[in-house]
């Protein structure tokens, strides 16, 4: 499966990833950080890092999954069995080999190396701050009974009502029709909007309302939070 990742400033290891290095079923790994996540909550000066994003499976549709940094997926694993605990370690010891900065021989190359941090250092800052909400507040009402509307999204991603609903038109998400706003078919279909049909009582004015599904909350959570990490970075995310 290829990943469809939220820019982080920091590595981290999909949810996927665990899946398969553990054995485990995916959705029950999903399950699992949910739970981690909620108890978390109550301390967050421990500022663990647990993204939503979504990836494409082989038949080419978009699934939710979590992106944890390594602190967060290390403490997911506490309640699994030695071997996949070592997997996952051992996967870990590979990601910060590859990252691993090459030891400067001159003065001048340290110099380099030490300003190069620095930045990297305050955008990881900005870059975290604006990233997409983490998965305890999103799931808390993505997990509800029911569809939501613009609004209910707009606040629940903190977001400008009217600079959220400018990007969901230039991303060719969503385009006013008749004076509703509804989805373009593409993702009507992909399961993130469902359109209710219904008639006013006041006048009889018959009325559609397009509603963002759970699973859409959870991918649009995800694609807002390219949106403001490329932002805060002067650029935009390519398609």
């Amino acid at each position: 499966m290829t990943a469809i990742t939220t820019p982080v400033a920091v590595p981290t290891m999909s949810s996927c990833e665990i899946a398969d290095l553990t054995g485990k079923r995916h959705a029950d790994v999903m399950r699992d950080i949910r739970t981690m996540m909620l108890a978390l909550e109550q301390n967050a000066e421990l500022r663990s890092v647990c993204i939503s994003s979504t990836y494409a499976g082989e038949n080419g549709q978009e699934y939710p999954q979590y992106l944890l940094d390594k602190d967060t997926s290390l403490t997911l694993l506490l309640g699994y069995d030695p071997v996949a605990r070592m997997k996952v370690v051992k996967r870990w010891q590979e990601l910060e080999a590859q990252q691993a900065p090459a030891v400067p021989q001159t003065m001048a190359q340290a110099l380099r190396l030490a300003a190069d941090q620095a930045e990297q250092i305050e955008q990881q800052a900005e870059q975290l701050a604006l990233a997409a909400p983490k998965v305890e507040y999103v799931d808390r009402y993505v997990a509800a009974n029911g569809a939501k509307g613009f609004r209910q999204v707009a606040k629940l991603l903190g977001a400008n009502e009217h600079e959220f609903r400018a990007w969901l038109q230039d991303e060719k998400i969503m385009y006013r029709l008749g004076g509703e706003w509804v989805a373009y078919q593409q993702h009507i279909d992909a399961g993130r909007f469902v359109v209710r049909a219904g008639v006013a009582t006041r006048n009889d004015h018959a009325f559609n309302a397009t509603r963002f599904t759970p699973k859409g909350v959870t991918w649009v959570a995800g694609e807002w939070g390219k949106h403001l990490a490329a932002k805060a970075q002067g650029c935009e995310v390519q398609p």
